[in-house]
This record gives structure tokens, C-alpha cells and sequence, in this order.
């Protein structure tokens, strides 16, 4: 079989691995406190710490450490990479299971995000085999994996915690990761050749020599906005429902449903704009996501109820769609063929800043701001992004 012809397969099988891993990093977000609160007699106040430790900490190493796995991936394969990675947090999440303290399960977390790098690995050995006028419909259709892991992870750990208990989730979870594993390496094909260099020759710098990086840059960038304006909301969205519907009884429902809302439009929508940006252009779909962003973020920060606020956040998922798979797609056209692993790393690694930066700037606009005010903070944010692409004067 040719290139085109393991394309299609390629993508199907990663999208599902992206789909489990997104499972793996939010399958614990419903219950992590409350499972750190069975796990031994701490205070409410030890809860919180160890509880919001466990959760940043896979995404902190994850941001520190992707880099490198994008060079071996550059120098060995992207699929070697793919079976690293999901094998490792097979063995990782699974374990999470046996824990006895908080203290283990922090540990085990950190090392969930050393063998990060499934992802954005997936999305290089894509952007990679795929054929070049196929690269937005890929880009569109791999990116809409994470996300839904990302947005029916808690909804999964949820239910499996109220229905088994809580160390079944974690269980279940590295079984499914197991599955990503043995699926990449039988269904998997990768036609890599590393580039052939000099005895004793450095390994150039990722943006060495590369005409274009400037616009890498800027996708960094983006991806990192996106990712921060996107959770930049959670801290506060449960306490923002409460203050809309204050009589309601199901606050914790219909903020898990208002969370998760976005993901499901961009599901839907994302592959539509990957084949539009094949079309036109992956420049005039990513600009008009910012603007489109920026409008709704403002937008946001004048509902006046709770249904005003889903239509909204269902619009946010309409901007997802038109942004990360362009910034993919971007990457992918941007990036020299021996260097394309490093380039997603990198944006992975922004990515997770992002997942880190955005909850700060939540809590912390709050205190001064209040709700509304963390809206237009990432409005602002938004259309920042918006001025840096133009700035970038990007030609695609």
C-alpha cells in the first residue's frame, strides 16, 4: 500500500488514541478531591492543595518535557514515540488504581505527564503521511480527538466512580490506553526515513533555518490563547451558574453540561472548517475564529442567564473549530519534514501552559473583576491574537 492509501487509517486509529488519551487527562477531574479525601485525614485545606497539585501536575511536566520527545521523534519515528507513550500511560493510569496516599497518586501523575507525547505525536505522523491537499480535513478531524476525550473524560470518570467506586476509573482508563497501544502498532503505518547527518554534526535548533518561523511562533502563541481563554473559565463557572439560576438546585449538573457544550459544537463543525480552510486558505479561517472568539467572549460577559450563557458557550466550541485545526494545519505546511515532531511537541508544550495559565487568570481576574470581568479579560486576550496573526502577515 502507498502513502495515500495509509492516510485514511492512520487518522482513524489516532483520533481514537487522541480521543482515550483526552479520556486519561480528565477522566479524574469530577472526584479528584474526593478521592484524595478517602486517601487519608487531611484538612480541608490540605485537600485543596494536594487536590489542585495532582491536577496541574501532568500538564507541567507535560509542558516541560514534550520538547524532547519531538526530538527523538524527529530522529527515530513518530510511531515509536506513539507506542512509548500510550504503553507508559497505560502502565501509569492504571496503577493510579493501587495508590494509598495523596501523595503516590501526585507522583504518578507526574510521571502521566512524562510519557506525554501521544498526542502530539499523532497529530505530526498525520500532518506527515497525509497527502498536502488533504491536510485541513485531517487537521480539522484529529483535532476534534482530544477534544472529545477532554470532554467526555469527566463525564466517563464520573460514572464509573459513582457506579464502581473510584480506582475502577483509573483502571478502565488504562485498559483503554492499552487498546491505543496495540492498535498503533498493528494498524499504524509511518513511512519515515531520518534525514541522514554528518558525523558529529550538532542537531540544529527546531526553528533553525526554517523560512517560516515566524508563523510557527505565532501558532504557538495561539494555541496557547486558545487553551488559556478556553479554561480560564473553569474555577469560576460553577459559581457563575449559581449566580444566574441562585434558587436552582442542580448547579454542579448544569455547569458540568455548560463546561462540556463547546467540545460537542466543535465535534461537529471543526471538520467542516479543516475542508473550507483547504479551500481558502488556512489564514482566513483562523482570522476569522479570533474575531469570532473575541465577539462571543464579549458577548459572554453580558448574559443575563443560564441559557444566554450555553448559547454562548456553544459558539466558543464554533471558534475552536475555526482556530486548532488551522494552527495544526499551519504547523503541518510550515515545518520542515525532519523537524515536524519537534514543531508539535513544542505546540503541545503551549498547549499545556495554556491548560495551566488559563485557571489563573480566572482566579485571579475574578477577585477585582468578578465573572463578567474574566469574559472580557479573554476577549481582550482574543483579540491580542487576533492583532499578533495579522502582525505575522501570514500568506497561507
Amino acid at each position: 500500500m502507498g502513502k495515500v492509501e495509509y492516510w485514511r487509517r492512520n487518522l482513524n486509529v489516532l483520533w481514537f488514541g487522541n480521543f482515550i488519551a483526552g479520556i486519561g487527562f480528565s477522566s479524574i477531574s469530577p472526584f479528584i478531591a474526593l478521592f484524595i479525601g478517602q486517601l487519608g485525614d487531611y484538612s480541608n485545606e490540605q485537600t485543596s492543595l494536594l487536590s489542585g497539585t495532582a491536577f496541574a501536575a501532568p500538564f507541567i511536566v507535560k509542558m516541560v518535557v514534550s520538547p524532547l520527545w519531538g526530538i527523538l521523534a524527529d530522529r527515530y519515528g513518530r510511531k515509536p514515540m506513539l507506542l512509548r507513550a500510550s504503553l507508559g500511560m497505560a502502565v501509569v493510569i492504571g496503577s493510579m488504581s493501587l495508590v494509598t496516599n495523596a501523595y503516590q497518586l501526585i507522583g504518578l501523575r507526574l510521571l502521566q505527564g512524562v510519557f506525554a507525547g501521544f498526542i502530539s505525536n499523532a497529530i505530526a505522523l498525520v500532518a506527515a503521511e497525509t497527502p498536502s491537499e488533504h491536510i485541513g480535513q485531517a487537521s480539522g478531524k484529529i483535532a476534534t480527538g482530544n477534544v472529545s476525550g477532554t470532554l467526555v473524560g469527566p463525564l466517563v470518570g464520573g460514572v464509573i466512580a459513582t457506579s464502581f467506586g473510584y480506582r475502577f476509573t483509573f483502571l478502565v482508563t488504562g485498559v483503554a490506553m492499552l487498546a491505543a497501544f496495540l492498535l498503533s502498532l498493528f494498524l499504524v503505518h509511518e513511512h519515515f526515513k531520518p534525514v541522514a547527518k554528518q558525523k558529529g554534526a550538532k542537531h540544529p535548533h527546531f526553528l533553525q533555518g526554517i523560512p517560516n518561523s515566524k508563523i510557527i511562533i505565532a501558532m504557538f502563541l495561539t494555541t496557547l490563547c486558545v487553551q488559556a481563554t478556553n479554561n480560564s473559565i473553569s474555577p469560576i463557572l460553577s459559581l457563575y451558574v449559581k449566580q444566574l439560576m441562585p434558587n436552582s438546585t442542580s448547579v454542579a449538573l448544569i455547569a458540568g453540561v455548560i463546561q462540556s457544550i463547546n467540545g460537542i459544537s466543535m465535534i461537529v463543525v471543526a471538520p467542516l472548517f479543516g475542508r473550507l480552510g483547504d479551500r481558502i486558505g488556512a489564514t482566513k479561517v483562523l482570522s476569522f475564529g479570533l474575531l469570532f472568539a473575541t465577539f462571543v467572549f464579549f458577548a459572554t460577559a453580558l448574559t443575563q442567564n443560564v441559557w444566554e450563557l450555553a448559547i454562548c458557550r456553544l459558539m466558543v466550541g464554533i471558534s475552536d473549530a475555526a482556530l486548532l485545526p488551522m494552527v495544526q494545519a499551519m504547523l503541518a505546511k510550515n515545518s520542515p519534514r525532519d523537524r515536524i515532531s519537534q514543531v508539535f511537541s513544542w505546540n503541545q508544550s503551549f498547549q499545556a501552559a495554556g491548560n495551566v495559565s488559563g485557571p489563573m487568570i480566572g482566579s485571579s481576574v475574578v477577585l477585582f473583576g468578578g465573572y463578567r470581568g474574566v469574559f472580557i479579560a479573554t476577549a481582550i486576550i482574543a483579540s491580542c491574537n487576533f492583532l499578533l496573526v495579522k502582525r505575522t502577515k501570514i500568506n497561507h
